[in-house]
């Protein structure tokens, strides 16, 4: 059972006890890429890059020792909405790990000699998913399905807005945009909750309160749009979506069951059949749905011979008619449950994973379903709520679609 507080600051904090000899602990901040302006764009992940370059204390060597030396590590992300620091640590070693995530979140210097590598370090990244058509795709059709929004910006920014950035520019995001109030610093491990909440308090707590007074632009302007890209590729890929349901929304739940029945991870799924088992024309294709705060898309990818492109979206619509004209039996419909409950279960299993759904749990909904909740209310969608969910998005004239060929 975890166990949770806020400290004066307001950030929060959330627990669960495990036995076991390796910790994991994170801060999850409510700040990612959509909290940039135009000018902004790549600064987020460039910010969390230079978390790591040096603090008031620390080069950036001993930043990345501090851990290391004790077979520990640290490590970050950025997407749309959040940018997470996390450790992973013997957990003797709790409290070392505590200090270091403050310090390189509220301590970092950011020097300019190191932010001009960093530039170029992420100026590679971007050349790099050049190279990776079945990666840049989904950047590109955010980017088409949220055109002139924060959403449909690529995390990396481009090589023109990362050149411009200065150390004022990363110091004036944080300031506006790390606030505490939009904090959660989660942790699993062998600790109990006092004593964590002791170094918390020692360390997050030291920090003034630093409170949002904004609101993230919305994007309510859904469009529609087909767009295909003449590329040098051997292999055609292809991302068919549509908009979604946001992460508040009580059908993301029949929405994430269908998406994974479609194209999750399993060999069996249908569109797995239907394209590459039955008629061996993709090797990889995919479902995924992406919820955000106030939009989210559901969306389908391929890879296939250029010549089958045609074909396999024909497929595809024809499952996703399926599911819109006949209703799940009650032996597919326990199937299909079964199947994800055994991934949560999974998933659970892993205690670096779950210290990110407890963190993101709070973060969003003020709140962490246990295992249990989770199952039940996985067990409670009907056939009705898939078909209804079916209906409302998957008619074609619905889709918008990128293709690379």
């Amino acid at each position: 059972m975890h166990k949770t507080a806020v400290l004066d600051n307001g950030i929060r904090i959330i627990h669960k006890c495990v036995e076991s000899d390796v910790g994991h602990c994170g801060l999850i901040i409510n700040t990612g890429t959509r909290d940039e302006s135009l000018s902004q764009h790549g600064i987020a992940h460039l910010t969390e890059h230079m978390l790591f370059k040096g603090t008031k204390k620390r080069r950036a060597f001993h930043v990345l020792s501090r851990m290391e030396d004790v077979g520990g590590e640290i490590d970050a992300y950025t997407t749309k909405e959040e940018t997470c620091v996390t450790a992973s640590f013997l957990h003797e070693f709790y409290e070392r790990a505590i200090e270091l995530i403050n310090d390189v979140i509220f301590n970092s210097t950011f020097p300019e000699k190191e932010i001009e590598k960093e530039k170029e370090v992420i100026i590679d990244e971007i050349n790099s998913y050049k190279d990776s058509p079945a990666e840049m795709i989904f950047d590109d059709f955010e980017d088409l399905i949220y055109p002139n929004h924060s959403l449909g910006r690529n995390i990396l920014g481009s090589e023109q807005s990362l050149k411009n950035f200065k150390v004022s520019d990363i110091r004036d995001f944080i300031a506006d945009k790390y606030n505490t109030d939009q904090m959660v610093f989660c942790s699993i491990g062998n600790i109990k909750f006092d004593k964590l909440l002791k170094y918390c308090n020692k360390y997050f707590g030291s920090n003034p309160a630093n409170l949002r007074n904004y609101s993230r632009q919305k994007f309510e302007n859904n469009i529609i749009q087909n767009t295909l890209i003449e590329k040098n590729t051997h292999q055609a890929h292809c991302i068919l979506g549509t908009y979604a349901y946001t992460f508040n929304d009580p059908k993301r739940l029949p929405l994430f069951l269908i998406s994974n029945l479609l194209a999750g991870p399993g060999m069996n799924s249908r569109l797995n059949m239907a394209l590459r088992e039955k008629r061996g024309i993709s090797y990889n294709i995919e479902a995924n749905y992406s919820p955000y705060e106030d939009t989210g898309n559901f969306n389908i990818y391929f890879g296939s011979d250029k010549e089958n492109v045609e074909y396999a979206i024909d497929l595809i619509f024809k499952e996703l008619d399926l599911l819109r004209t006949k209703k799940l039996g009650p032996v597919q419909l326990n199937k299909a449950k079964k199947q994800i409950v055994g991934q949560i279960a999974i998933g659970s299993e892993i205690h670096s994973n779950m210290l990110l759904s407890l963190g993101k749990s709070y973060l969003i909904y003020g709140q962490v379903e246990t295992l249990k909740q989770t199952i039940s209310e996985v067990e409670s969608v009907t056939a009705d709520q898939i078909l209804e969910v079916a209906n409302e998005l998957f008619m074609r004239e619905k889709f918008s679609s990128l293709i690379y060929l």
